[in-house]
């Protein structure tokens, strides 16, 4: 059976199924506080940051800066974070919660002085504004911070156009400006930062056509323009061969169906104007997990088959004129959380899989032709006439196209037949609306609502952690410091009945914390050889290391060793799996897997690697995996315990419990 586990033979799909989505963590970087004191804090940035605090109207959040001028080291939280680096502040996190840190920003409150002191920060790295209630145009003097590698400014009012000076930014590598009332086209200039990965421009008041460089964004992760008013056709994005998540729903996108790369993993497009079939190419999308190509003018037959692709989990194609027979055989996935066909031509019998492996309530169907079924479906004849009447080749489609805009053209000739044209759109385009507002059935709703939902704050918060990715991590705790003294609890204070392994530089306990989750606890010693910069970096890679097939860490504490202050010790926090490891579920006497379950598990072992791979930058390789370095957890799914982290490759122990 350790054949099944020569992972670096499988095939390449097997190895591309990465289950994508779920949370991740601002970052975390403001540790060792023994080995890192700020005492030549500069008083500039002093002075900068009480000046934001005023800007900001003294905010309950930053009453801290009342009180020390060690802000390397204030502690961080939900709302407020400060990371330096040798002294200067690399990053800057301030975070209004829904109304927990409600804005509460002066009349005479001024975003360009805001941004002018924002701007001596000169080594900035990733500034974090979210919820703040911002309100004006995005200053000039945001060119100035050309550190810069992340920045949010999401769920604010800043409006006007996305000014020239934000391309001044060529370190940039994510980019989200969601949720606020920016306006006008969206530059051309976004693609020419090269290392650019996120570009989230989500539910502002953007018009006009995606930018056609943006074909040349080769390391773009995440596209999302949802929410906007932006219209025409898609630039052909096959070559963006790290596209992951593609989000343009709630546009006026088409008519003509968007080129993908196949490695995409969510593509959603709802609520456009596209006209054309599916493509078959679509079959090809192995790590494809959600499919919305809903309240559309899509015609042609669809892709059966897209119900049994290895990573699908939600098919949403209503609202079009799809066509194409069902058949009660066909095959589907397992893992489908949500099947809408509604408002289509389909015929033929409902897949008798979607019944057995759906969740009730969860597969939507009505206004259809499908026979056998109750409630809203339409004789077959409906959607045989109605098949014929708009099956249109694409070479027609074009024609009528390319005759459709000249007649408009000549028509905006003259003025009162071009105002009429106008009024005429605009009445469209309301209609247009209110028909598609009308078409959100609650069934569809209902089941969205069980879904695990995205942080886009946390989940694009680091360039290099993108898997925006629904599932990815989503069972798992924020990463987080713990206190000393809760480890102490959980582990009877370090007690030696709660070891797991032999003592060393590592000893690993087993504990439970207060609220009865099970952990596993590697503590490390730190030499006075080892930088402060070397464990804050190994830190931030650990706390990404966060997927459904990997044990993750879930935080970590730092101990200042009492009788050596050359020496300290890290503890660092992973969950607990109690099911042993997959050789023993496999050649052991304990439970035994099917051979079902057995390749589900080869499946979930390679998805852990995949993730190890690109999931995160620098890749983690060489990790020499053995089959008793997958762990089951309390629902037998696998998950990789042991990985090539130098920080802790001094010791090979597992995490079994």
């Amino acid at each position: 059976m350790q054949s099944l586990f020569q992972l670096k033979q499988l095939p390449v799909v097997l190895m591309a199924n990465l289950v994508l989505m779920h949370t991740s963590l601002l970052f975390l970087s403001t540790l060792f506080h023994c080995v890192h004191l700020s005492d030549q804090f500069q008083p500039f940035q002093y002075n900068a940051l009480k000046q934001i605090q005023q800007f900001l109207n003294y905010p309950s959040v930053l009453t801290v800066f009342d009180n020390t001028w060690d802000f390397c080291n204030v502690e961080p939280s939900p709302f407020l974070t400060i990371v330096c680096y040798e002294d200067n502040v690399t990053q800057l996190h301030i975070t209004g919660n829904n109304g927990v840190f409600p804005p509460s920003l002066p009349r005479n409150f001024s975003i360009d002085a805001l941004f002018s002191s924002i701007s001596s920060l000169s080594n900035l790295k990733v500034l974090s504004l979210v919820s703040l209630g911002l309100w004006g145009p995005l200053p000039a003097t945001i060119g100035k911070l050309s550190s810069m590698e992340i920045l949010n400014l999401s769920s604010n009012y800043i409006n006007g156009f996305i000014p020239l000076e934000l391309s001044y930014l060529n370190n940039l590598q994510t980019l989200v400006l969601d949720h606020n009332k920016f306006t006008g086209q969206i530059p051309h200039w976004v693609s020419s930062f090269n290392d650019l990965a996120v570009l989230s421009l989500k539910n502002n008041s953007l018009f006009g056509s995606l930018p056609s460089s943006i074909s040349s964004s080769e390391n773009l992760r995440v596209l999302a323009m949802a929410d906007n008013h932006l219209f025409g056709e898609i630039p052909s994005l096959q070559n963006l061969t790290n596209l992951q998540i593609l989000d343009l729903k709630n546009n006026y996108f088409g008519p003509s169906f968007p080129v993908l790369h196949h490695k995409v993993v969510t593509v959603d497009i709802r609520n456009n104007s596209f006209k054309s079939s599916v493509p078959n190419e679509l079959n090809s999308y192995f790590q494809l997990e959600k499919l919305d190509i809903s309240i559309n003018e899509l015609i042609g037959p669809f892709p059966p088959s897209l119900f049994s692709l290895p990573s699908i989990n939600y098919i949403d194609i209503s609202g079009n004129k799809l066509t194409g027979k069902l058949f009660q055989n066909m095959s589907c996935n397992a893992h489908l959380v949500l099947v809408n066909l509604s408002s289509n031509l389909l015929t033929g019998e409902l897949p008798a899989c979607l019944r057995e492996n759906v969740e009730e309530g969860a597969v939507s169907y009505d206004g259809n032709c499908l026979s056998g079924e109750e409630g809203n479906q339409k004789p077959l004849s409906f959607c045989h006439n109605e098949a014929l009447a708009v099956e249109v080749s694409p070479q027609k489609l074009r024609h009528k196209e390319r005759k459709a805009m000249a007649v408009l053209v000549s028509s905006l000739v003259g003025g009162i037949v071009g105002l009429a044209v106008i009024v005429g759109l605009s009445l469209w385009v309301f209609q247009r609306r209110n028909r598609r507002a009308a078409m959100k059935g609650p069934s569809t709703r209902l089941i969205t609502e069980k879904l695990s939902t995205v942080n886009t704050v946390k989940l694009l918060s680091d360039a290099r952690y993108i898997s925006e990715t629904m599932k990815m991590g989503a069972n798992l705790p924020m990463y987080r410091a713990f206190a000393l003294e809760e480890l102490k609890e959980a582990t009877n204070n370090f007690s030696h009945p709660s070891i797991v392994g032999e003592p060393s530089l590592i000893q690993i306990y087993r504990g439970k914390l207060g609220d009865g989750t099970a952990i596993v606890i590697r503590s490390i010693k730190m030499r006075k050889k080892h930088s402060p910069t070397m464990f804050t970096q190994h830190i931030e890679m650990i706390s990404r290391l966060r997927h459904n097939h990997l044990v993750s860490c879930i935080g970590h504490c730092f101990e200042c060793c009492p009788d050596d202050s050359t020496v300290g010790i890290v503890y660092f926090v992973f969950e607990s799996l109690p099911n042993g490891t997959l050789r023993s579920s496999i050649c052991g006497g304990g439970v035994r897997l099917n051979w079902a379950q057995r390749i589900t598990a080869g499946i979930g072992v390679a998805k852990g690697i995949q993730f190890l791979h690109t999931g995160i930058m620098p890749g983690v390789f060489s990790n020499h995996l053995k089959i008793t370095d997958v762990l089951l957890d309390p629902n037998f799914h696998v998950k990789i315990c042991t990985y090539n982290l130098p920080l802790l490759a001094h010791q090979n122990a597992g995490l079994m419990v």
